[in-house]
């Protein structure tokens, strides 16, 4: 077992002799940094290696200790704190925001900023929180640049950066048949809810906040992804959303057809399909996704 291997010298060949030269070894290594791991260890472990991504606990794995009414019960913490595993096995909300601080303070970044060399990792901090209060929104890099004082090319780069050390997730825009849908802007998730609200130090009760449909649907869509992962039920996800404001929120492409799936915190709202979405796709479905029925998705 190597944990954070992507800090071992040449990691790659050296997992390749001993996979080649010690019969019947099986060797687990482990990094929090993709981009740097990824490239290690790629070429030289050709046809000799599995690769896995984990996420922070599943509420698929949660299921299997806990009943229905447990889980309602819990579902506010889980929207607040998220689900690293040491934050739900940690009793107290002060000892759960402290973890989460040290968390981001310590952990979460210290690959981009050890193996990258930023210059200026306080720029990171202010771009996660940008991004932070506009989930379930386009991200403009432009106005990223503007608002952070840096060019353009350098958000990107430090987006890129984010996703691959698992903070943030990317979704870009679904577009095959109308000229007005919109693909330009991508739309990005906090791999962990605990995570975005300790960036922007909210920790707040769901009746004291006015973002609870941020974090649900930011919950929602991560947990789908960690369910459609360790499934391995591969599909392409996308938003799609058209320039007069007619929007899904999570569209997923696979088994040959297309379904999309609206988010909403409010329970009972029931929400009409997009006119433009079934008239362009024959094949396409659609979903609402509430507090009724949102278990049976992602679990």
């Amino acid at each position: 077992m190597i944990d954070e291997a992507q800090y071992v010298e040449q990691i790659g060949v050296n997992l390749k002799l001993i996979v080649d030269h010690i019969p019947g070894i099986k060797v687990v290594a482990t990094g929090s940094s993709s981009f740097e791991f990824a490239h290690q260890i790629g070429e030289p472990l050709v046809g000799r290696k599995w690769q896995f991504e984990l996420f922070p606990i599943a509420q698929a794995e949660l299921a299997r200790h806990e009943d229905a009414l447990t889980t309602a019960a819990n579902m506010e913490e889980r929207l607040i704190y998220g689900s690293y595993p040491e934050v739900i096995t940690t009793a107290g909300i002060e000892r759960k925001q402290q973890l989460l601080h040290a968390i981001v303070d310590h952990s979460l970044l210290k690959d981009l900023f050890t193996l990258e060399y930023l210059k200026k990792p306080q720029k990171v901090l202010d771009l996660l929180k940008l991004i932070a209060f506009q989930i379930g929104h386009e991200v403009s890099v432009s106005e990223l640049a503007n608002s952070l004082n840096i060019n353009f090319t350098t958000v990107e780069r430090y987006l890129d950066l984010l996703t691959k050390v698992f903070v943030l997730v990317r979704v870009n825009g679904f577009s095959k048949n109308l000229r007005k849908e919109v693909t330009k802007n991508a739309r990005y998730y906090f791999v962990d809810n605990g995570v975005r609200n300790a960036v922007i130090n909210n920790f707040n009760a769901l009746n004291a906040r006015n973002d609870a449909g941020q974090l649900w649907e930011n919950y929602v869509c991560i947990e789908r992804m960690k369910k459609r992962a360790y499934a391995q039920s591969y599909a392409n996800t996308y938003f799609w959303r058209t320039y007069d404001k007619k929007e899904i929120d999570l569209v997923e492409e696979r088994e040959g057809k297309l379904f999309g799936y609206e988010i909403t915190w409010q329970k009972g709202r029931s929400k009409k399909p997009p006119k433009d979405w079934l008239a362009t796709y024959a094949n396409a479905e659609y979903r609402l996704i509430n507090r009724d029925n949102y278990l049976e998705f992602i679990v």
